[in-house]
C-alpha cells in the first residue's frame, strides 16, 4: 500500500492524500491551496496527478481547504464518485458554487490589468458551471455506516466534531499484495471538545496507519468560557468607543458558532443592544444548511432550542443578514456601535476586505481575529501586528484595535490531539502528521513520540511511502 502526500504537507491548506492499493486510487479530500495568490494559483491549476486515473474521492469536510479544488477534479477527467456525509454534501452546493463565482470575479479583474500590460487573459481555474456539475459526482452517506469503496476496501465515517458535517475517515483494508489486514485511518480536522453547536470528536478503537492533522500542535486553547468573557470585554469596550468590531469569520461553522454565542449573550443581556451584522451571502446559505442539519447537534444547542424564548438559535432581534451588495455598502456609512461578521475567514477576498479598508485606519474600531490565519494572508499580517497594510492594491494604516483569540477554534489543541490519540484502544504504527506548519507538526510529533512510541514522520509535498 502506497501513501502520497499531495496537499497540506507541512502546510495547513490544499488538503490531498492518496492511497494506492489493490489496483485503486482513492483519493483523500481535495481542497485548495492557500497563500501567496502566483503560487497559490498555479498549484490549484495543475493537480499534481491525474484526475482521470483516480477511482474514488473521500470528502472529510467541506471547508473549501478541503473540498475547493473538486471542481477542477471533475473538470480535468475523475469520473468515480466523491463520498461526503449528508451536510458536507449540503453545504458543498452552496460552498463550491460561490468558490467558483469568486474565482470568475478575481479572473475578470486579473484580465483587466493583463489587458492594460498587453498581456492575454486567463481563465479561472474553474467557473460556476464547472461546480454546478461536480455535484453530481457527489454519494451521500451517514456516521457508522460501512460501505466498500473499492475492492478489499471498506469505509466508515466517525464524528470529527469540528464542523457541520465533518468526519474522520476510517479505511478497512484487505492489502492482497501483502496478505494483511489493515486500518487506515484519516483524521480530517479534530474539533475541539465543547464546540457549540456540534458533537464532540470521536476516537476511533484502533488504527494501524494514521494520516493526522497538527494544525495546533504545539499550543493550548484559552478554555471557551474566558474567551466569550474576553470578547464581552472587547465588545464593551468598543461600543464605548463608538466603534464597530469587525470580525473576518469562516462562512461555514465559525459564523455560526458566533451567532449562537451572541444570541446567547444578548438574553442574558452580557453585551450591549448594536446591530449584528452577518454580512456573507454564502454564510446565509450556509446557516440554511445548518438549520436543515439537526442530526449533527450536541445536547447543549437541543435545550437552547427548547426555551421558550428561542424560535430559531441563528436568528433574533438585533441580528441582520445582508445579501445584497447594496446592503453590505450600506453598512459602511453606518457610524454607530456594530458588530460586522463577514467572509473571508483569512481576510483574503469578500465583502471583509470592504469593511477593513474602510474602518481598519479608525481606532475606535476593533479587529478581532477569531481563526487561524495561513502565512501570507492579510489576516495573518494583521494578526502578527503589522502596522501598515495592502487591501485592494492600496496601503492602509492600521489604527483599529486588534485582538486575537483561539478560543473559538475549531481545531483541537495539543492536548486535545494528545488526548485523540491516547483514547485509542489500539494506537497506529505508523503516523503521518499533515495539516500543520513545521513548528506545531514538529512538536506534536515529539509529544507522540515520547508519550506512545509510535513511528511518527512530516511528510513533505508529493512525498510517498509504502506502509
Amino acid at each position: 500500500m502506497k501513501v502520497t502526500f499531495f496537499g497540506a504537507a507541512r502546510t495547513v491548506t490544499g488538503s490531498q492524500h492518496l492511497i494506492e492499493v489493490n489496483g485503486s486510487r482513492i483519493l483523500l479530500d481535495c481542497g485548495s491551496y492557500q497563500g501567496k495568490r502566483d503560487e497559490a494559483f498555479k498549484r490549484n491549476r495543475n493537480l499534481p496527478f491525474d484526475p482521470a486515473a483516480i477511482d474514488v474521492c473521500v470528502l472529510s469536510h467541506a471547508h473549501i481547504d478541503h473540498s475547493g479544488n473538486i471542481p477542477n477534479l471533475v473538470k480535468s477527467g475523475f469520473r468515480g464518485d466523491i463520498i461526503a456525509t449528508h451536510a458536507t454534501r449540503d453545504l458543498c452546493a452552496s460552498m463550491l458554487m460561490d468558490s467558483g463565482h469568486i474565482q470568475e470575479k478575481d479572473t475578470e479583474f486579473v484580465n483587466k490589468k493583463r489587458a492594460q500590460r498587453g498581456e492575454p487573459p486567463i481563465e479561472p481555474i474553474y467557473t460556476q458551471e464547472d461546480a454546478a456539475a461536480s455535484l453530481e459526482a457527489f454519494i451521500s452517506q451517514g456516521y457508522g455506516r460501512a460501505k466498500q469503496i473499492a475492492p478489499g476496501v471498506t469505509m466508515t465515517f466517525i464524528d470529527a466534531g469540528h464542523m457541520l458535517g465533518s468526519a474522520s475517515v476510517v479505511l478497512d483494508i484487505q492489502d492482497r499484495e501483502q496478505k494483511r489486514d489493515v486500518r487506515l485511518v484519516f483524521s480530517g480536522d479534530i474539533g475541539r471538545v465543547g464546540t457549540p453547536i456540534i458533537r464532540d470528536p470521536q476516537i476511533p478503537d484502533r488504527a494501524d496507519v494514521l494520516i493526522m492533522e497538527s494544525t495546533y500542535g504545539d499550543r493550548t486553547h484559552a478554555p471557551l468560557d474566558d474567551e466569550m468573557k474576553k470578547m464581552e470585554r472587547v465588545i464593551i469596550s468598543t461600543y464605548k468607543r463608538g466603534g464597530a468590531v469587525i470580525i473576518p469569520a469562516f462562512a461555514v461553522g465559525r459564523t455560526q458558532q458566533l451567532v449562537y454565542i451572541f444570541h446567547q449573550l444578548r438574553l442574558k443581556g452580557d453585551i450591549p443592544r448594536m446591530p449584528i451584522f452577518v454580512d456573507s451571502p454564502l454564510a446565509i446559505d450556509v446557516t440554511s444548511a445548518y438549520r436543515n442539519h439537526p442530526e449533527c447537534y450536541d445536547a447543549e444547542i437541543r435545550a437552547f432550542i427548547r426555551d421558550e424564548n428561542v424560535k430559531d438559535p441563528f436568528g433574533f432581534d438585533e441580528l441582520r443578514y445582508t445579501r445584497s451588495a447594496e446592503d453590505s455598502k450600506q453598512i459602511n456609512f453606518l457610524r454607530e456601535p456594530c458588530i460586522i461578521i463577514s467572509a473571508s475567514g483569512m481576510a483574503e477576498n469578500g465583502r471583509i476586505l470592504h469593511h477593513l479598508r474602510n474602518r481598519i485606519d479608525d481606532a475606535r474600531n476593533t479587529v478581532m481575529i477569531v481563526g487561524y490565519q495561513a502565512e501570507n494572508t492579510l489576516g495573518r499580517r494583521i494578526m502578527d501586528g503589522e502596522h501598515r497594510v495592502r487591501i485592494f492594491g492600496e496601503e492602509y494604516d492600521v489604527r483599529a484595535d486588534v485582538q486575537v483569540t483561539s478560543g473559538f477554534s475549531g481545531h483541537a489543541d495539543r492536548e486535545g490531539l494528545h488526548e485523540w490519540v491516547g483514547g485509542m484502544k489500539e494506537r497506529p504504527k505508523h503516523v503521518f502528521l499533515v495539516h500543520g506548519e513545521m513548528g506545531p507538526a514538529t512538536a506534536l510529533a515529539g509529544t507522540l513520540k515520547q508519550s506512545f512510541g509510535v513511528d511518527v514522520k512530516i511528510p513533505d509535498w508529493k512525498q510517498s511511502f509504502e506502509v
